[in-house]
């Protein structure tokens, strides 16, 4: 592999489409003295001919020193196992990857995600995943009389998107609508004024935080909401520090609400955010700044002498 020399690391920038982060990314890296090759997941390949058995466009018979993944584009089951399989072959051959498939499989699967935020003691809403409708239609019943509606969200699924507010067991969709499984969450949000917070956090401390405010109860900002700037304060930034930690991510979107108790509990985990909406309401600039300790963890993982980067 390459990357002898402090400015010599050769990184991969995997992702699927120049959009604002993939310039960004790309820019930042450049700026900080790596070459980045930048590539798709949907161009490599397992090869047994290989020197390493798999092949990463732009870098012939070597490896990446670093992967950063910015996207993993949509596809079949079989396309996206396939995907996830290159990257734990990566690391495997002691490539360091942001996020990990660990990390990524972990987030992706929302049951998975908050089966780990619990096991960790990180505080969120009762959460169910299971397969049937009648055992689903049980589940809001229940909590129908204890004065509470449930969220249900695809189990894969990201941006707001198909997620619906059910009150009575009859609003429930018939299995093929969900694919056959029902994920749901208990609604902890406020009645107006809907809010929830969004806390960036990489290397194990958190960068900036946002508040996303919408016009309904979503407030993804792809789906319409406005980011207010945020000072999460220590209690948000040691939860959200932790969430990460729980799914194992270098780096993550997390997203937090308080009850009507006001207490803080963590909706979601995501590993491949999006930050255009953070940066707008942030001063620094966060993609030096995520680009920085990805490169510090790819020196650390190497052996290499840490560059001195002015600040």
């Amino acid at each position: 592999m390459t990357g002898g020399s402090r400015g010599g690391l050769r990184v991969a920038l995997f992702i699927d489409g120049a959009d604002w982060h993939a310039r960004r990314l790309a820019a930042a890296l450049r700026a900080e003295g790596a070459e980045v090759v930048r590539t798709s997941l949907t161009r490599c390949r397992f090869d047994t001919g290989h020197p390493f058995g798999l092949a990463v466009p732009g870098f012939a018979d070597s490896l990446p020193d670093g992967v950063f993944v910015r996207t993993i584009a949509a596809g079949t089951f079989e396309a996206v196992t396939l995907r996830l399989g290159l990257l734990h072959a990566l690391v495997a051959e002691g490539v360091p990857v942001w996020n990990s498939p660990r990390a990524i499989e972990a987030c992706v699967d929302k049951a998975q995600t908050t089966w780990r935020l619990a096991r960790a003691g990180v505080p969120t809403p009762p959460t169910f995943a299971l397969e049937g409708r009648e055992a689903a239609a049980e589940i809001v019943a229940a909590e129908a009389a204890a004065g509470h509606r449930t969220v249900l969200k695809p189990l894969f699924g990201s941006q707001g998107k198909a997620l619906r507010l059910i009150a009575e067991p009859d609003a429930l969709p018939p299995p093929e609508d969900v694919a056959g499984v029902y994920y749901l969450q208990r609604y902890v949000g406020a009645e107006a004024g809907w809010h929830d917070h969004r806390v960036l956090v990489a290397a194990g401390r958190a960068l900036a935080a946002m508040t996303r405010r919408g016009e309904t109860w979503i407030t993804n900002i792809r789906q319409g909401a406005a980011a207010e700037a945020w000072e999460a304060g220590e209690e948000a930034e040691r939860l959200a520090v932790a969430a990460a930690a729980a799914v194992g991510a270098d780096y993550a979107g997390v997203d937090l609400i308080r009850d009507r108790d006001g207490a803080l509990q963590v909706l979601e985990v995501n590993s491949m955010p999006a930050w255009n909406g953070l940066q707008g309401v942030t001063a620094g600039d966060l993609t030096t700044a995520l680009v920085r300790d990805f490169l510090a963890a790819v020196v650390r993982a190497r052996g290499l002498a840490p560059r001195v980067v002015a600040p």
